[in-house]
């Protein structure tokens, strides 16, 4: 009887919302406040992280629970979210051992908020319909700033009626989510948006570069010239931070170069061509050479000057 009050408590319904249990794996800069939100918005969660200190300070703040692998966080959990490092890591808190697959309830869905290879997430998402279990891989844009904020984009891939059960809970933090297509297609679209980011920075930091050789007031530029066709929101973000030459926020270099060679391999095997990301991905390494890798990546105009 305990045990059904506790399902029908976590199913209670919140301002016409429907509460989940859920499981949260990775508590990174991302990681953290995704997981934070969720708890706010009244879903009943479980986090694992590699480091449980990390999760027993997010536990002590949000009120939720610490687990002390991926398969006890993910276990009697409707839907259980990721966002750790790279393939590998997620590899390790899904298949791995005590990994969170071995407990991962039948119907049960796995959202994976990790930049990986639409590789992966094509194996992962067949590993958990062997299982009876769920796949959407859902990596995200908008940075830290997005994920404190609640406003992050959101990229899915994996079966309709599976990503009909993440999206309303995904909404705690996301201000935009679309399915893209079957499995892998989360992580190709944010492939896309990775080629498009770092061209819009080189862009840019050829501009201000410019500028500064030109004797032009800097910031007058960017207030004028960010109202007509030059404009975006690296011009309204990082404009400004990149003339006082700051780079002490924002997504990392280090971790901007793993999610370009991501692209880059993906490139070769469907045959696109890249000459322009393959460029900027070089000019990111000389970042990475000057000091740079956790630079953010506006830092790109640090090498033009």
């Amino acid at each position: 009887m305990a045990g059904d009050q506790e399902g029908h408590n976590a199913r209670r319904v919140n301002g016409g919302r429907r509460m989940a249990r859920v499981a949260f794996i990775g508590l990174g800069v991302m990681g953290y406040p995704m997981a934070g939100h969720l708890a706010a918005k009244g879903h009943d969660v479980t986090v694992y992280n590699r480091t449980a200190k990390k999760a027993e300070a997010w536990a002590a703040q949000h009120g939720g629970r610490t687990a002390p692998t991926p398969a006890a966080a993910a276990e009697g959990r409707e839907i259980v979210f990721a966002c750790v490092g790279n393939d590998e890591d997620l590899r390790g808190v899904t298949t791995g051992e005590n990994g969170a697959f071995e407990t991962l309830a039948t119907g049960a869905v796995f959202v994976d908020h990790t930049t990986a290879s639409a590789e992966v997430a094509r194996e992962l998402d067949a590993a958990a319909k062997s299982r009876g279990a769920q796949f959407v891989d859902a990596p995200v844009s908008g940075g830290q700033a997005g994920a404190e904020n609640g406003v992050l984009t959101v990229m899915c891939g994996g079966d309709p009626a599976a990503y009909a059960t993440a999206e309303p809970v995904i909404a705690a933090y996301a201000r935009a989510c679309r399915l893209m297509g079957p499995a892998g297609s989360g992580q190709l679209a944010k492939m896309v948006n990775q080629i498009c980011i770092a061209g819009l920075v080189q862009g840019l930091s050829e501009g201000l570069a410019f500028a500064e050789k030109a004797g032009l007031d800097g910031e007058a530029v960017l207030e004028t010239i960010g109202k007509g066709a030059a404009g975006s929101w690296q011009m309204d973000n990082r404009g400004r931070t990149m003339l006082a030459d700051r780079f002490d926020f924002g997504f990392a270099v280090d971790w901007m170069r793993k999610d370009l060679a991501i692209c880059l391999d993906e490139a070769n095997r469907n045959g696109a061509a890249l000459p322009g990301t393959a460029l900027i991905d070089q000019f990111y390494k000389d970042v990475q050479r000057m000091g740079g890798g956790r630079w953010d990546t506006s830092s790109l105009i640090r090498r033009l000057r």
